[in-house]
């Protein structure tokens, strides 16, 4: 594949920047729920919520709020509704690839061990599925449910099909898009369908947040074979240890050579860790990361012909420089 061209658009302010009112109040909202724990939770609960992250899918739902007619206190709802979704998966996540740290401070695994950990994720998911009833909404609480049940299920597959050399491609952007995209997709076309738009304008913004969500989890694979633990904050490498094949590691799998494919493939059907140095010596590596930077690339110029749908706004311009933000990170990437 040949090698695009970015181009960094200009902007004023980082994108949730314009936002940041709302955000603050998510935060205040994500705080308050840790009191609805009983008193002998609600200390662990409080830690896995101040590790605050990066609220994106906040982010968007108040982004199409505000894009398509205005933010109401249901896009800030919906927004905490996914963001300890995200929390929860997050957790099992840690307990799955044995992660220590997690921006920058050791995960609830590595403190309290995984059973705790396991029931912590549990409560997150539990409360953030009875918190959708609050809607009064028979379809809203079926559109969180099917994002939670979609989550789990990718993660489910995604640890059956470890160490599989059978695992396509077509395979991993299912995994993907079920396990990163659904939450995406459930914050831009459940804030869509807040703000009452046609159910085919709610399709098109859910699609661009499912294409978003599936950059940013190549991204995130593309990070843990390139990236810095200093400077991530989290622990790297898990993907290969755990025989996780993504998107660079599979690329690398077609264009290796037959005696590097093959050492590769004895080693994947051993369920032994593919070491790093390894794969750096073959010669493909550093084309398999690029075509992986650049699938991402080609999806990102997908969603801003999705965002074509909406009127120019503050909002719209802001989400559309999420896209090239993220295609700024995605190049960051590359070899």
């Amino acid at each position: 594949m040949a090698q695009l061209t970015y181009s960094p658009q200009p902007t004023e302010l980082f994108p949730f920047d314009l936002v940041r009112p709302e955000l603050e109040r998510v935060e205040i909202s994500i705080r308050e729920q840790i009191r609805h724990f009983d008193p002998a939770v609600e200390p662990y609960i409080a830690y896995i919520c101040n590790t605050s992250g990066k609220r994106i899918r906040p982010a968007l739902a108040i982004l199409i709020g505000g894009a398509v007619g205005g933010v109401t206190d249901d896009h800030l709802k919906i927004g905490v509704i996914l963001e300890l979704i995200h929390m929860a998966t997050l957790v099992h996540d840690d307990i799955m690839d044995g992660a220590n740290t997690r921006r920058m401070v050791p995960t609830a695994n590595a403190k309290w061990g995984n059973a705790l950990s396991v029931l912590l994720g549990d409560a997150l998911f539990s409360h953030a599925l009875t918190l959708a009833t609050d809607f009064n909404s028979i379809d809203i609480c079926r559109k969180v449910g099917n994002a939670s049940r979609e989550v789990c299920q990718g993660e489910i597959i995604q640890t059956q099909r470890r160490f599989d050399i059978t695992f396509t491609k077509s395979d991993y952007f299912r995994v993907i898009e079920m396990k990163t995209g659904a939450l995406f997709a459930a914050a831009t076309g459940i804030a869509a369908n807040l703000s009452g738009l046609s159910n085919s304008d709610e399709e098109r913004l859910a699609g661009f947040g499912m294409k978003l969500g599936t950059v940013y989890q190549i991204y995130d694979d593309c990070l843990d074979l390139v990236g810095s633990e200093e400077v991530v904050g989290k622990t790297l490498r898990t993907d290969l240890i755990k025989g996780k094949l993504t998107l660079p590691i599979l690329n690398l799998l077609d264009t290796a050579s037959e005696e590097q494919r093959s050492k590769l493939n004895k080693r994947i059907m051993a369920q032994e860790p593919l070491d790093l140095a390894v794969i750096l010596g073959i010669t493909e590596y550093e084309s398999a990361v690029e075509s992986a930077i650049n699938t991402g690339h080609d999806l990102l110029n997908q969603c801003r012909d999705d965002l074509s749908i909406l009127s120019d706004s503050p909002q719209t311009r802001a989400l559309n420089q999420i896209t090239w933000f993220l295609a700024g990170l995605l190049e960051k990437c590359r070899p």
